[in-house]
């Protein structure tokens, strides 16, 4: 099961680092969460997908970077860096997500991160996406 859970992560992250979005949203469950703990949740794929479209308007790469991964009481616990090159600018931002994967989907998706940093990196302003 461990290594299972790992695999989907695994999965979801290599679709990111591809920019392949229809990947990326055919991991979630049909009626997962995606949710970036300083707004609103995201649930069910249209939702995710809808946010997707934004994010990556402008999105030249995107290498996510894993530096600690495991499971714990069920959840994938993920450190890491996310590099990546928006608008003509660069970004680096720390990044702990935590993943509940369910009979091979990813039900729900916590993301904890500075938005400040990340709206920055993009060559955004704070008032983004709100």
């Amino acid at each position: 099961m461990t290594d299972q859970k790992i695999r989907v992560a695994q999965d979801m992250i290599d679709a990111w680092n591809a920019l392949d979005w229809e990947r990326v949203i055919s991991l979630f469950a049909p009626d997962g969460v995606l949710h970036s703990v300083m707004q609103e949740p995201l649930a069910g794929r249209e939702a995710i997908r809808e946010r997707l479209a934004v994010l990556a308007e402008g999105l030249e790469r995107l290498d996510i970077r894993v530096k600690a991964m495991g499971v714990v009481d069920d959840r994938v616990f993920m450190e890491r860096l996310d590099v990546f090159d928006a608008r003509g600018s660069h970004g680096e931002v720390p990044v702990v997500g935590v993943l509940r994967i369910e009979d091979g989907l990813v039900a729900e998706w916590l993301e904890y991160y500075d938005r400040a940093t990340l709206l920055r990196g993009m060559g955004l302003s704070a008032d983004f996406a709100e």
